[in-house]
């Protein structure tokens, strides 16, 4: 079984937002996470180790853009969706 996702309140208005002003983002996003739930570290496609602020986090470009931003709680088998819309 892979990961659970946990959408903070900014990941959820994010989701709403990219569906509404992009909506042909969404299937990519889509695809994006279910990639993620099964194993967030998963190369192709490439994710990115942040720094800075969010040290210890992940991202993946849904496209130029916007990214999925991300934390991986190995400890409870979930990964934290932080935001998914607009550059961090």
């Amino acid at each position: 079984m892979g990961f659970r996702l946990i959408y903070t309140k900014r990941a959820e208005r994010d989701a709403k937002k990219l569906e509404k002003s992009e909506p042909q983002l969404k299937k990519k996003a889509i695809e994006l996470l279910k990639m993620i739930i099964e194993n967030p570290f998963q190369n192709p496609p490439p994710y990115e180790k942040l720094i800075g602020d969010l040290n210890g986090m992940y991202s993946r470009r849904i496209n130029i853009q916007h990214r999925i931003v991300y934390d991986v709680i190995k400890e409870e088998k979930a990964v934290k969706i932080l935001s998914m819309y607009l550059h961090y």
